[in-house]
């Protein structure tokens, strides 16, 4: 028995930033795919399953739509790196009806509710999910003063309004916000610039950048007026997957990951090895290659992923998203783990991150 995988990358134009410390891995999302099918191959060879796994790149300037086409006359299952807009469009394909397709680059809080797509699943979280997790640190932490510092990227736009939405959720309030509206080069001019910048806020509990491109935000860091947490984007993150993470066996995700690349793990990475493994487990349990059984289970109460999180990972039924435990670190350690203690849910804690089934507007699951 042997199930297809296609993983396909839309290129997007890659925004223009401060600094180049940090270039994003050319194989990023692909790398975790491939170490997922690994996994696969290694369960599958005892009970005479096989996994293959073909991958395309479309250049920006390319025809996202024709390229999924090509891959979902190989496979009924996609693992798709690309903008919020063209996912949307591949989900509509006539070609991918009665497919699985899963997003495993887009935080884009829309495409779990309002634009879902019941051929749609989501392994990597929302930016919902990650800033419900850091609104329950402040709250753990007594932190009810905050500021907001926000880019003018689209994605940094994203991830300040599921801030906002996040605190008013929980109870809080941003006390005040300013956009980032420099264009001098931070490299030198961070020391002068960013305490000018912070000191009108005044005093607070916590200073949150949105920077979701790693722009500036490395800058605000130890140059603020007051000398105050720096949380969001940098400094202390909540983040889908970190080399930090080591409890719960995932030294041994990592060592494997970081074995076959050469390189971390990153978020992205966990987010295509997920789905790969979720169609793994899925295969393993209903013995079926059929997109309508997998799906089915998939979405079922008996499906669970051992995801190195610490609890078993399941799929939401009302909009595809995949539970999971956030991580709340800063580069050299793991600081918590939401859904934080305390914070409840009538039937799943996970649920208290993210959009929940009563705040989704999604109708396609039903």
């Amino acid at each position: 028995m042997e199930l297809k995988i296609g993983y396909l990358t839309v290129e997007q134009p890659a925004p223009p930033t401060l600094s180049n410390l940090d270039p994003e891995p050319e194989d990023i999302g692909l790398a975790g795919a491939l170490t997922g099918l690994q996994d696969n191959l290694t369960t599958g060879k005892f009970l005479g399953q096989n996994y293959v796994l073909e991958s395309a790149v479309v250049p920006e300037d390319g025809d996202a739509l024709d390229a999924a086409r090509s891959m979902l006359s190989y496979a009924p299952y996609l693992v798709i790196d690309a903008a919020p807009d063209v996912l949307v469009q591949i989900a509509d394909l006539p070609e991918a009806e009665g497919a699985i397709l899963f997003n495993a680059a887009a935080g884009d809080l829309s495409l779990r509710s309002a634009d879902c797509r019941a051929n749609l699943l989501h392994s990597l979280p929302s930016d919902a999910m990650r800033t419900d997790a850091l609104a329950q640190f402040f709250v753990s932490k007594r932190w009810d003063n905050l500021v907001m510092v926000t880019g003018q990227h689209p994605v940094d736009q994203a991830y300040a309004e599921a801030m906002r939405h996040s605190l008013t959720k929980f109870g809080l309030d941003l006390e005040a916000e300013k956009a980032w509206g420099f264009e001098a080069d931070m490299r030198r001019n961070a020391t002068q610039e960013v305490p000018l910048f912070t000191q009108e806020f005044g005093d607070y509990d916590a200073l949150v950048v949105a920077d979701e491109v790693h722009d500036f935000g490395r800058y605000v860091l130890y140059n603020t007026w007051q000398a105050r947490p720096v949380v969001g984007s940098e400094g202390l993150s909540a983040v889908t997957w970190s080399p930090v993470i080591e409890q719960w066996g995932a030294a041994q995700l990592q060592s494997r990951f970081q074995e076959q690349n050469g390189r971390e793990m990153l978020a992205q990475d966990y987010a295509g090895w997920a789905a790969v493994r979720t169609l793994g487990e899925a295969l393993t349990r209903t013995n079926s290659t059929d997109p309508a059984t997998l799906r089915d289970y998939i979405l079922s109460d008996q499906f669970e992923l051992a995801g190195f999180k610490g609890r078993p990972l399941t799929y939401r039924d009302w909009n595809g998203q995949l539970r999971q435990p956030i991580a709340i670190a800063h580069p050299r350690a793991l600081v918590a783990t939401a859904p934080l203690e305390g914070f409840l849910h009538h039937s799943n804690e996970l649920d208290s991150l993210g959009l929940d089934r009563p705040e989704s507007k999604c109708e396609a699951f039903k």
